[in-house]
């Protein structure tokens, strides 16, 4: 199989930069750009891991997307509702980051109505559908839905460690397949979107139920028909709930957009290290200027 198309989760590596990352980082101007350095310093990561295994990248698309898609708000209005706004500071290198990706020769992929989730999973599988593979860069474990035989998961954890995770280990964390994965979060909830799932049904119930029904609504079925064998209390649960749960599998399901597959593009190290010292980002443009010589590549 030909080197995977990387596609990173751009909302998330810049959450998790902007938290991790001490706020005196700062550019040429004073403010804050900790978010920016965690995002591509996390993307560079990956490609000397993937270099030093002696494996590639056919190219990088930086996918990004609406903080949440107005469709899901409008079919439950609690839908991230929860969440805390945007930190000014990291709102502003969010509107940076787009042109800093760029310069680094990455496709900047976006969506005004539609999530950044929605967005790789779109590329994902017009990377598939033309032979290819593709790896995504995301700790949302919403984007298991999208893992096949040639779209994997990469976590990145503490200390540079990575996993990747393929239809194996999706099996091994949820216990269902990853088609399985929307049908999944709606019955157990998803704290972190506000869904709150089946009242009593927990993650390893939920899987069971999966794993024996096949789909949510075949699970439904079953339980306002007072057939498949459901305990009382879970059989109530869902035939009580059975409109606001197909209402969750319907958030937690992924959307595909148009989008053409990207050619194969070296990553512009040099140009990345210009755009970071103009904005301040020396240590990000040396690291950035020793790859771009000719023994870092």
């Amino acid at each position: 199989m030909s080197s995977p198309l990387l596609l990173a989760d751009v909302p998330w590596l810049l959450y998790r930069s902007f938290f991790a990352l001490p706020k005196s980082i700062v550019g040429s101007d004073g403010r804050p750009v900790n978010a920016l350095l965690g995002t591509v310093n996390a993307i560079l990561s990956v490609y000397e891991a993937r270099l030093g295994a002696r494996r590639g990248l056919r190219g990088v698309v930086a996918c990004m997307g609406a903080e949440r898609a107005d469709y899901r708000v409008a079919l439950y209005p609690a839908y991230h509702a929860h969440r805390d706004p945007m930190p000014a500071d990291l709102a502003w290198q969010w509107q940076k980051a787009p042109a800093l990706l760029e310069s680094l020769g990455w496709v900047a992929a976006s969506s005004e109505e539609l999530e950044a989730d929605d967005v790789m999973l779109s590329y994902a599988r017009v990377e598939e559908q033309a032979g290819g593979s593709a790896l995504i860069v995301s700790g949302d474990r919403d984007m298991f839905a999208a893992v096949s035989e040639r779209v994997s998961v990469l976590e990145l954890g503490k200390g540079g460690a990575m996993e990747l995770l393929g239809i194996e280990q999706v099996r091994e964390r949820y216990g269902v397949e990853p088609a399985q994965v929307p049908d999944f979060i709606a019955l157990r909830g998803d704290p972190s979107d506000g869904l709150p799932g089946a009242p009593g049904i927990g993650a390893k119930t939920a899987a069971e139920l999966l794993r024996a029904h096949g789909s949510l609504e075949a699970l439904l079925e079953a339980a306002t028909a007072g057939r498949g064998g459901l305990r009382p209390r879970v059989a109530a649960a869902l035939s009580e709930n059975a409109e606001l749960l197909r209402t969750f599998k319907r958030i937690a399901t992924m959307q595909r957009i148009a989008v053409e597959r990207p050619p194969d593009g070296a990553t512009d190290f040099a140009g990345g290290a210009e755009t970071a010292r103009a904005m301040g980002m020396r240590r990000l443009a040396e690291r950035l200027e020793n790859m771009a010589a000719p023994a870092g590549r």
